[in-house]
């Protein structure tokens, strides 16, 4: 047996995908800024199984067999390593997540990235930087920026090849951090991959696509110039762009809850009395507030005041995706 494990991060958009150009391919209609999250993680491990009658893949998480459609992802996930091996054998894929999934933390980020790079090394492939992206795209869009360090640009493009994520800035370029804010660990009935299929439904999604490019030359720069204001007012509105188009689909889905509006409230008057911080929200309800590291401490008073909020976490930037083990 061939086996290797890797870890990778979830990462938060700054500027959102949402909504795809080819659904497949998993080519998005815009492109997308995020940020890497250090000391929350999945771990996974692959090995592709040489006995002859592994009739299927197998598929645990945190310890727990998954069957059913999470399982069938992952097996078409690996059908494409598969075919780029030239082999077929089945796998044993074994993961582990320090965070809840399916609750807007990018699990589906980590997951993928993580298994794109296990199972290609496994497979005995030796993929560079811009093909893992490729690769971990097929399996979720937002997972190839789990594959680059610290803050990562994923390019919008009409082809395969082309649609792929860079850094456009170490860990360290800028001390900033991510406090989270765990209002539901309940894994949400409509998840995001349902959700990218209806956005184009939306009359708002033509509006947002045609501010995209606008919007994320103001992160791009604001993140190179470590200029907050700019950031923030850029983030908080892209987040609200997303959830318009969420909320105006021909299946409206509303993932907020009202501690998510309560900690939207908080953040907005704690900036516009000083505090280097703001807002950004997933496919979920939980709030990700962004903010300078030297805020951190007054964001966690702040929000653990609000009823409603069942726990805090801090990420600062984080780096790539890893080879943990191979064997």
């Amino acid at each position: 047996m061939t086996s290797a494990s890797a870890l990778a991060h979830p990462n938060i958009a700054f500027i959102k995908y949402w909504g795809n150009r080819d659904d497949s391919l998993r080519l998005p209609a815009n492109g997308s800024i995020s940020m890497n999250l250090d000391g929350l993680y999945t771990r996974t491990r692959v090995t592709w199984r040489q006995e002859p009658g592994a009739a299927e893949d197998s598929l645990s998480l945190n310890g727990a067999p998954i069957h059913g459609k999470a399982l069938q992802r992952v097996s078409e996930f690996l059908d494409i390593v598969r075919q780029a091996a030239r082999m077929n054998l089945r796998a044993e894929v074994v993961s582990e997540a320090n965070f809840p999934s399916g609750t807007g933390i990018a699990s589906s980020a980590s997951a993928f990235a993580a298994l794109a790079l296990a199972a290609s090394r496994a497979a005995g492939l030796d993929l560079d930087e811009a093909s893992l992206s490729r690769l971990a795209r097929r399996g979720s869009g937002s997972a190839c920026r789990s594959i680059p360090a610290g803050f990562v640009e994923w390019f919008a493009a009409d082809s395969d090849l082309d649609s792929v994520a860079r850094s456009i800035a170490a860990p360290d370029h800028w001390q900033l951090a991510d406090v989270i804010a765990v209002i539901s660990t309940e894994h949400k009935s409509t998840g995001s991959t349902e959700g990218h299929a209806a956005a184009a439904s939306s009359p708002l999604q033509a509006a947002r696509l045609e501010g995209a490019p606008r919007r994320l030359e103001i992160c791009r720069c604001a993140i190179l110039e470590r200029d907050f204001p700019s950031l923030a007012e850029i983030v908080e509105a892209d987040s609200n762009l997303m959830h318009a188009i969420m909320q105006t689909c021909s299946t409206p889905l509303f993932y907020w809850q009202p501690a998510t509006l309560e900690v939207m409230r908080l953040i907005r008057q704690a900036r516009a009395e000083g505090l280097p911080a703001c807002y950004t929200i997933d496919a979920g309800p939980n709030v990700h507030v962004i903010c300078e590291l030297g805020a951190v401490d007054e964001v966690l008073r702040l929000l653990g005041y609000l009823p409603g909020i069942l726990d805090l976490r801090v990420a600062r930037a984080g780096g790539a995706a890893h080879l943990v083990q191979v064997e």
